[in-house]
């Protein structure tokens, strides 16, 4: 019986391991995170951290799920979209509502302290993060990390590689010739429509 239970949950922890790696390390890693960066050097934001810090915490609260709910619901219907054939409106999406994710850890790193201090908002946090802590221990997170860190060195090499084969320079020779080509088929071409 534990075998069987093991070979039933197993494809369930690469699906959740996959998920888990590409959220954090193209999404988050690539993405959100950047944003966020951007995001704290605005003007704006800095003088809106002055307002939340003195926000009451449950409107704090409110805003916070608020957000945190669209989110997470705007990545469900782009991932229903995606399924349905609807991939351009499921990825625009999707698109959509990083920033705004950004935005909403943003906030909840500003005002943890407040957001804690609701006795179930603490559990449900501290939660996810042993949810979080248990995947990142499992062996197939760990070997799948190990894979993906060698296809994307693997890919960032490769890149390297073929970057090396067109120089920024337009002088170029590769770029010269694509030129001068350009130029003897367009003068082809308006030469044959004048005759």
């Amino acid at each position: 019986m534990k075998k069987f239970l093991h070979r039933l949950t197993l494809p369930i922890q690469y699906f959740l391991v996959f998920l888990f790696i590409v959220f954090e390390e193209l999404i988050w890693e690539g993405i959100a995170i950047p944003i966020g960066t951007y995001l704290q050097s605005l003007r704006l934001l800095q003088k809106l951290e002055i307002v939340i810090r003195r926000m009451n915490r449950y409107l704090l609260l409110v805003l916070f799920v608020g957000l945190f709910v669209s989110v997470e619901l705007a990545g469900i219907t782009a991932g229903v979209l995606i399924v349905q054939g609807m991939g351009l409106l499921g990825v625009l999406l999707y698109g959509l509502k990083i920033p705004i994710a950004a935005f909403t850890f943003w906030l909840f790193r500003i005002s943890r302290d407040k957001l804690l201090s609701f006795s179930w908002f603490r559990w449900a946090y501290f939660k996810l993060l042993a949810f979080l802590d248990w995947l990142k221990s499992r062996r197939i997170y760990r070997n799948s990390m190990q894979l993906f860190r060698k296809l994307k060195e693997n890919l960032q090499n490769f890149w390297k590689d073929l970057r090396k084969l067109f120089p920024k320079r337009e002088k170029s020779g590769f770029f010269r010739r694509l030129r001068i080509l350009y130029r003897r088929i367009r003068e082809h071409l308006r030469h044959n429509r004048l005759q």
